[in-house]
């Protein structure tokens, strides 16, 4: 059964972990369990065990390691490329070195370790989205956020937000027609807004993904241009951009409410 009629039936996305370290399965298998629009969770130590048990059950998804002794990821995924109905690949691997071969075996996402459940949630997302599922719009799809400017309080769409920068106790959120002052952390936002496509690039400065227009990289030291605006890149940060940015995960600058 596909991913599209389970949800028909109001069921929920099958998946399958493949990893040969036992505490990464683990950790994986449960931050899956705990995402409602994910049922059932099976679990395979090795890519030769999980072409067993596909052979004996469907899976609609399959999280897969990359580097594992015997057949790795990438070889089960070549496998599973062969099958008539053939279930997605999300590859979660401690190494970015290898996301343009994933994206040659048609992966759908391509994860780092260590998982953040935000990231994963996001995973899950797009295998819904690639397998033409329209989950249910949430009632906070787009956040309001009543700012004060001039001692005048206005609304602003979380969607219409650049960039935002940490200023002492505040920040400063950045849109195509001005900034204005949020009494708020950096930190708090960054949780908050990962879902919407909003990533960490510095300690004091959160972006947009979609609003990124160009990646720089001078001398080993990244940057991005959003607008007029070049932002600097730390290298505790790096690795994440590039992999989010790479994998097309950039969500639509068009406002969420319009959806």
């Amino acid at each position: 059964m596909t991913v599209a009629r389970q949800q028909a039936r109001g069921a929920t996305v099958r998946a399958l972990v493949v990893d040969d370290e036992a505490p990464a399965l683990a950790e994986l298998r449960w931050l899956l369990e705990q995402d409602a629009r994910v049922g059932q969770v099976s679990a395979a130590a090795s890519a030769e065990q999980a072409l067993r048990l596909l052979d004996t059950e469907p899976f609609d998804v399959v999280f897969s390691d990359i580097r594992m002794p015997g057949l790795d990821g990438l070889d089960l995924a070549r496998v599973l490329a062969r099958f008539s109905d053939r279930p997605q690949v999300v590859f979660v691997t401690a190494y970015d070195r290898h996301a343009l071969d994933a994206f040659e075996v048609r992966a759908t996402d391509y994860l780092l370790k260590p998982v953040r459940p935000e990231r994963l949630r996001e995973a899950v997302h797009r295998v819904l989205d690639a397998a033409g599922v329209r989950e249910a719009p949430s009632a906070e799809a787009d956040e309001t956020i009543a700012v004060e400017l001039g001692g005048v309080t206005r609304f602003v769409y979380r969607s219409e937000i650049a960039y935002a920068m940490a200023l002492g106790d505040y920040v400063r959120l950045y849109t195509a027609t001005g900034s204005y002052l949020l009494r708020a952390s950096l930190t708090t936002l960054e949780q908050r807004w990962a879902h919407a496509g909003f990533v960490r690039i510095h300690r004091s400065t959160l972006v947009a993904l979609g609003a990124i227009d160009e990646l720089h990289c001078d001398e080993g030291r990244y940057s991005v241009r959003v607008g007029r605006q070049v932002l600097a890149v730390s290298r505790r940060h790096t690795r994440e951009l590039r992999d989010r940015l790479v994998q097309g995960t950039r969500p639509s600058r068009s406002r969420e409410r319009d959806a």
